[in-house]
């Protein structure tokens, strides 16, 4: 064990898992393939060795780690920690407790702990542990868990604890290189607190090609910790009233030339008005609800728009948030009436889960409900009273807790990234007497962000590194966007003579959104930035 105890960088932390090897995979040669592929410290994780194999896996096991000045720990025994001289031990709930662990090793020793809970994270930090494995994120076969899932959104509770503390801490259970960027992006806690690595198994220890598993991850996680917790939009950058303006018409500009592909699994009542608000604005619709398709159409498509107002496939609404999440496309969530049921509610907890929106629109009610605030009442997918009393503190901090966009629709409309709110006063009151217009704004705000990605991926040179942001372009402005789109045309159309009522509305306002212009969006928009 070192005379002092070690730094150690906890970006790539490797467990252990010999019964997870590839046939005519050795161990001692995929633990160095590893770590020459960027793993940062390793845990030998024995569970089913009896002591003298255990004592000789983990001998050999650091000589490889101190060729290359890699810290290693020991799972729950101590006895083989101190046998091989070993920088530390993990244990878990249920092991020996940390101030008895802490008086048989040496004062250097590392000491990590499993945590489950934000208690759990409390006592930790008082039992004066290193650093904490929070999890488990998500469900693994590689190790059984006694304690729930807690989900990507779970970790941000647990983060806030160790604000301000030396404590750190990284994310285990389930995390490979296609959810670790979700991972890490909606972990961070509200008051910014990140994960300092992620735990990982099965995407190492079971890949023929150990080296370059570690370096897919170690590339993302490298990249994310370079530079401060990125968001969807250009914060801390100061926005101004006319930059929103300008960055509309902008995108909307974008949005005619590329005419994007934008993917809804929505309502199955406002589908053809959505369908049709898409084209007038310039992009392509495709409401494909199929798991099996999901993987293919991330690809060509420039945004995706999940509305579960008639939640009918949930396994494709799984599938497809996950896939763009993979090839780094926007994902608006409009979660339809969530707070009306019990299967509303872990529907899309389950959502929110398996992957990270870019932009969560819905009334007051809807994301009240996502809050867990009583504040604002439902009636169906309808909000019942005057709405929050501070509506611009509520859209900011929701945004910082759920590491989004937040987009609250009402009389005025809040748009947020958890920096800056922006106050939106434009619409009219027949949009509220014809269905779907709310699930038009959702379709809007998707075909907008489409646009900003696009917009983005023009200026991106194709030998670019890897740069650790789940989606690329101002989606703050394009979330803007969408709403003003909305709402400005609904002015027009109204104000058309053709016009008598909801019935004759509808058209109008499809018309009016295809006769949109920058010069239009730039001129009647209200817009505050608060």
């Amino acid at each position: 064990m070192a005379s002092t105890k070690p730094a150690v960088d906890y970006s790539l932390y490797l467990v252990t898992g010999r019964e997870l090897l590839p046939q005519g995979k050795d161990y001692l040669e995929s633990l160095e393939e590893s770590i020459k592929g960027g793993v940062t410290v390793v845990q030998i994780r024995e569970k089913n060795a009896d002591t003298g194999e255990f004592l000789r896996i983990a001998r050999d096991s650091k000589a490889i780690c101190r060729k290359y000045n890699i810290p290693i720990l020991i799972n729950d025994r101590i006895d083989i920690a101190l046998a091989i001289g070993a920088d530390g031990v993990h244990i878990g709930q249920s092991d020996m407790p940390v101030d008895i662990a802490r008086s048989l090793l040496p004062p250097n020793a590392i000491i990590g702990m499993t945590c489950n809970t934000p208690e759990h994270v409390r006592k930790a930090v008082q039992d004066g542990v290193d650093y904490v494995g929070l999890g488990p994120v998500w469900a693994t076969q590689t190790k059984k868990v006694a304690h729930p899932v807690i989900g990507v959104r779970g970790l941000g509770d647990m983060l806030d604890v160790l604000h301000g503390t030396d404590v750190r801490a990284v994310a285990i259970a389930g995390i490979k290189s296609t959810n670790v960027l979700h991972c890490l992006h909606g972990s961070v806690s509200p008051a910014g607190r990140p994960l300092d690595g992620v735990a990982v198994v099965s995407d190492i220890v079971a890949s023929t090609d150990p080296f370059n598993a570690a370096k897919r991850l170690a590339t993302i996680i490298q990249a994310f910790k370079a530079v401060p917790p990125p968001t969807f939009s250009l914060s801390p950058a100061p926005y101004a009233i006319e930059a929103f303006k300008h960055g509309v018409g902008e995108l909307l500009t974008a949005v005619k030339k590329s005419s994007p592909l934008v993917h809804q699994i929505t309502n199955t009542v406002v589908t053809t008005q959505s369908a049709n608000a898409t084209l007038a604005l310039g992009a392509s619709p495709i409401m494909a609800t199929a798991p099996e398709e999901m993987s293919d159409l991330s690809k060509a498509a420039g945004a995706l728009l999940v509305n579960f107002g008639t939640i009918q496939n949930l396994d494709g609404m799984l599938a497809a948030g996950f896939n763009f999440n993979l090839n780094r496309k926007p994902v608006v969530f409009d979660p339809v009436g969530v707070g009306a049921t019990q299967y509303r509610r872990t529907s899309a907890a389950a959502l929110l889960n398996a992957w990270q929106p870019t932009v969560i629109k819905g009334n007051a009610a809807e994301l009240g409900a996502l809050a867990n605030s009583t504040e604002v009442q439902a009636k169906g997918v309808d909000s019942v009273g005057s709405g929050f009393a501070d509506p611009a503190a509520f859209v900011r901090n929701l945004a910082r807790k759920e590491r989004a966009i937040i987009v609250l629709t009402g009389v005025k409309d809040y748009v947020s990234d958890g920096t800056v709110v922006v106050r939106l006063s434009n619409g009219h009151p027949l949009l509220g007497e014809i269905t779907g217009s709310g699930c038009m704004v959702g379709t809007a705000v998707a075909t907008f962000c489409a646009g900003a990605s696009f917009q983005a991926a023009s200026y991106r040179g194709p030998d670019a590194t890897e740069d650790a942001k789940l989606v690329r372009g101002d989606m703050l402005v394009a979330a803007v966007g969408g709403v003003l789109a909305v709402t400005i045309a609904s002015e027009f159309a109204a104000a058309r003579p053709d016009v008598n009522g909801s019935g004759t509305f509808l058209p109008a306002f499809i018309d009016e959104l295809g006769a949109l212009t920058p010069e239009k969006l730039g001129e009647y928009a209200k817009v505050e930035v608060l």
